[in-house]
C-alpha cells in the first residue's frame, strides 16, 4: 500500500504572521516618512547614510516604473496592484525620492490586445505577477540585509519597507485577491 504524499512545505513566511506584521509595518512606515525626509540633510547624518537613503529612493523609484510598466501593459491588473503601488511609492517619498506621479494616464495608455506589452513585461498576468513579486523579494532581501548597517532611524524604515516588500510578494504570488 502506497503511502500519501507528504504535504507541500510552504515556502516563506505564513499568511498569519504576514496578516498580523504587515498593518504593523504599514503604520511604521507611514509614521517614520514625514520625520525621515526632514532628517536626511543637513542634521549631521553621515555620507553612507545619505547613500543609503539615495539608493534606497532609487529602488523604490525603480519598483514603481515596474508597476508602471505591468499596469500599463496588463491593465486588468490595475485594481490589484494599485494599492501595491501606491504604497511603493510612498517608500519612495519616505526616502526621500522626488517621484510624485501617478499611473493615471498608464490605464488608459495601454496597448491594444494586439499590441506587443512594453519591453520587460510578460505577456500574461501570471508572468507579469510573477515578475514583480521576483523584483520585491531581491529588494526587501537587500533591505534586510542593509538595515544592519544603517543608524537607527534608517534602519527601521528599511525594516519596515523590507516588511511591507515581503508582504507584496505573499500578495503577488499567494493572495487570491
Amino acid at each position: 500500500m502506497p503511502f500519501p504524499s507528504p504535504p507541500r512545505a510552504r515556502s516563506g513566511p505564513r499568511r498569519r504572521s504576514l496578516l498580523a506584521a504587515a498593518p504593523a509595518a504599514l503604520a511604521l512606515a507611514g509614521c517614520t516618512a514625514g520625520t525621515e525626509k526632514s532628517a536626511g540633510a543637513g542634521d549631521g547624518s553621515s555620507a553612507a547614510e545619505r547613500r543609503a537613503r539615495a539608493r534606497a529612493a532609487r529602488d523604490s523609484e525603480r519598483l514603481l516604473e515596474r508597476y508602471d510598466a505591468v499596469i500599463a501593459a496588463r491593465p486588468a491588473l490595475a485594481g490589484r496592484l494599485g494599492p501595491l503601488r501606491e504604497n511603493v511609492e510612498r517608500h519612495a517619498q519616505a526616502f526621500g525620492g522626488g517621484r510624485k506621479a501617478s499611473p493615471s494616464g498608464s490605464a488608459s495608455a495601454a496597448p491594444s490586445a494586439s499590441a506587443s506589452p512594453p519591453a520587460g513585461v510578460p505577456g500574461n498576468d501570471k508572468e507579469a505577477l510573477a515578475g514583480l513579486a521576483a523584483a520585491e523579494r531581491e529588494l526587501a532581501d537587500r533591505r534586510s540585509e542593509d538595515l544592519l548597517g544603517v543608524p537607527g532611524e534608517l534602519a527601521r524604515l528599511l525594516a519596515s519597507a523590507a516588511a511591507a516588500g515581503a508582504a507584496h510578494v505573499y500578495l503577488l504570488t499567494e493572495g487570491d485577491a
